[in-house]
This record gives C-alpha cells, structure tokens and sequence, in this order.
C-alpha cells in the first residue's frame, strides 16, 4: 500500500546478506495499518556517519569518472527505480522505505576531503557528487555537506560534476558560477518525467520538473554548463515523453543530454515490481516484459557497457529516438573537458606555512 509522499510501497527488512529480519515492538502503533485502513505517515531521521575517507574510487570502464563524493547515504527523494537502494542493506536497514526515511549523514566529509586532497601523491582527475545518492536532497538545506565539500574543491581549483534533481543547486551559484569561468564545473539535472501526476509517485520529494528546468536556466544564465539527464526512461511510463523532456530542456538552456534505460538490480525490482502494482496494475506485465527484452531476458544486466545501454530492438528503438531529438534541439555540442590543471592542494589548518 502506498504511504503518501513516499516511493517504495513495501518495507522488506530482510537482506542478502541474512542479517536478521526486525520485529515490531509491540506497541499499539505498529497495528495502526489494520486498524486505521492505511500505512501510518513515516518521519525522516537522520544519523551520522564517521567514515575514515570520503573520496570513492571505482574502475569501472563504462562509467566517465573515476573518483566520487557522497555526502549522504540514503536519500529522502524516494525515486522508486534508485539503484542506490540496496546500499542501504549494509546498515542492516530495508532499501524500501528505510532508504527514504531513514538516512546517514557525513559532517566529516569537508575535513576528510580537504586532507585527502592535500596529499603529496594525489593526482587530480574530476570528482564527481551525486552518483549514488543526491547531494541536494532536502536535509542537505540543514547540514550543508555538500556546499562545504564544494568550498574546499573551489579554493583548491579542484573540478567537478554535480548530478542531481534538485534545483536547490542554484543555492550555491555564488561558487559553481565562479568555477565556472575557470572551466571546473558542470551540472546534470535529472528530468525523468514532465508529467506531475507521473513524477509526485516515481520521485515523491524531488522538486517539480518546472522547478528543475527553472534550475538548468539559472545555472546556463549563470555560465555554468548545465546537461540534462533522461534517466531512467521507464518503457510504457515514460519513455514517450522523451522527445519533449529533450525540447524543454533546449528550450531552458541545457547544453546537452544523455539517457540511460532502467535497470533493477538486487532489492530494487521487487520493489519496481509492487510500485508498478499499485500505481499502474493496469500495465504492470506489459512494462516488466519490456525491461526483459531490454536486459536480455532478465530485469537486470550487471554487465559492463551493455547495463548502461541495453540491449534489443527496444534499446536501439531508444537510441535512435534520442539521436533524432538531440540532433533536432540542438543538443550534441554537450560540455567542453573540466580543467584538470589549475588545481593545488588545500591550505591547511595554519595556512601556507608548512606548504
């Protein structure tokens, strides 16, 4: 049963890895769902995490950054298709509604950050922010994680690239917009749907896609190279809104674009699955079918290149639609190469003195 303004529909607290399943406490709340006919509201919460490094580096050859920074874990947007989910497993929480209630936070992060870029071995290479969980989702409005560790990358010239679809980003144009002259910043604005009514159940706490196309205007006017990122397109949901997510965010400015088919690994189908359930029964079979031949028969193809593209006549079918749209609105020229060489290590805690 769907909780307002939350993504996941169900709560499965039992993981692969058989750490053991939580049980109600007894109190007369956890009967509330019976009684009451409907799933009692959930509140956010929100622990601390105290990692010993914050810099993530992956080797994967079909991703186009080789270093990340996640300022959260868990993420309050509550985006149903989120491959992130089932990160939350290792805290021993559900990648259900856990993921999107219950979230850690990284006030460490600037501090780590700063040290692990002032080493004399460390070679400059793009960071990227928001390639597991978005860095502007709403407590970050509180905690200030992100633009912090986006202080130290500009007072060290360091480049980066935010993802995210939040136009709470614009927060922080007083520093893109300035590392934007110096060519060490772009922006990708996810935009999945244009339609509300889509987007309040998909996304349940992401902004308004006016409100991000408002955000990929305010970050060109600004100079800061603002891409939009058709991602995941959801056959028989979604992906025939494509063509026009492409023109309105021509029209808002975006300098370019990319999409990516859905893909459900681990805890995340069954969770697509009961989402797809309660709000389009109607197509449920039909959209699952689709991924399928999407993934070679499965829901999800962990294989390098191909789960980023798919596969099939449906992909290509995909493909081929964005090629024509990117090529109509104006969207190949995409974002020049950020600047790697203007960057110098971090002042230290006494400034210069020992540099």
């Amino acid at each position: 049963m769907a909780r307002t303004a939350r993504g996941a529909t169900i709560n499965d607290t039992s993981t692969r890895f058989n750490l053991p399943e939580r049980e109600a406490d007894g109190d007369w709340l956890d009967a509330r769902e019976l009684v009451d006919g409907a799933p009692p509201p959930v509140r956010t919460s929100v622990g601390l995490l105290t990692p010993r490094t914050i810099i993530s580096y992956n080797r994967s050859p079909d991703i186009g950054f080789d270093r990340s920074v996640n300022p959260y874990n868990g993420c309050e947007h509550g985006c149903i298709y989120c491959f992130a989910r089932p990160s939350h497993a290792f805290h021993d929480l559900s990648p259900g509604i856990d993921f999107e209630t219950r979230l850690f936070a990284k006030p460490d992060a600037p501090a780590l950050l700063r040290a692990e870029l002032s080493k004399p071995g460390y070679q400059v290479r793009p960071i990227a922010f928001g390639t597991n969980t978005d860095p502007y989702q709403p407590i970050e409005a509180d905690w200030r994680i992100a633009r912090a560790c986006i202080e130290v990358l500009s007072e060290c010239d360091h480049p980066l690239t935010i993802t995210t679809k939040s136009d709470r980003v614009v927060r922080d144009l007083d520093l893109l917009g300035p590392m934007a002259t110096k060519g060490l910043v772009s922006v990708a604005m996810s935009i999945t749907s244009l339609d509300p009514v889509i987007a309040r159940t998909l996304e349940p706490r992401a902004p308004h896609p006016r409100k991000r196309l408002a955000a990929v205007t305010a970050l060109s006017a600004a100079g800061v190279p603002c891409s939009v990122s058709v991602a995941p397109v959801i056959p028989a949901i979604t992906d025939g809104e494509l063509e026009r997510i492409l023109e309105q965010a021509a029209a808002a400015g975006a300098c370019g674009a990319f999409f990516l088919p859905v893909r459900l690994p681990w805890e995340v189908a069954p969770l697509f699955r009961a989402w797809l359930d309660t709000h389009f029964p109607e197509r449920a079979e039909k959209v699952m079918a689709i991924i399928r031949s999407l993934r070679s028969g499965r829901v999800n193809d962990p294989n390098f290149f191909t789960r980023m593209q798919g596969s099939g006549p449906w992909a290509e079918l995909m493909r081929v639609r964005f090629r024509i749209a990117i090529r109509r609105y104006g969207l190949e020229r995409g974002r020049a190469p950020l600047n790697c060489d203007r960057f110098h290590r971090p002042r230290g805690p006494q400034g210069d003195l020992f540099d």
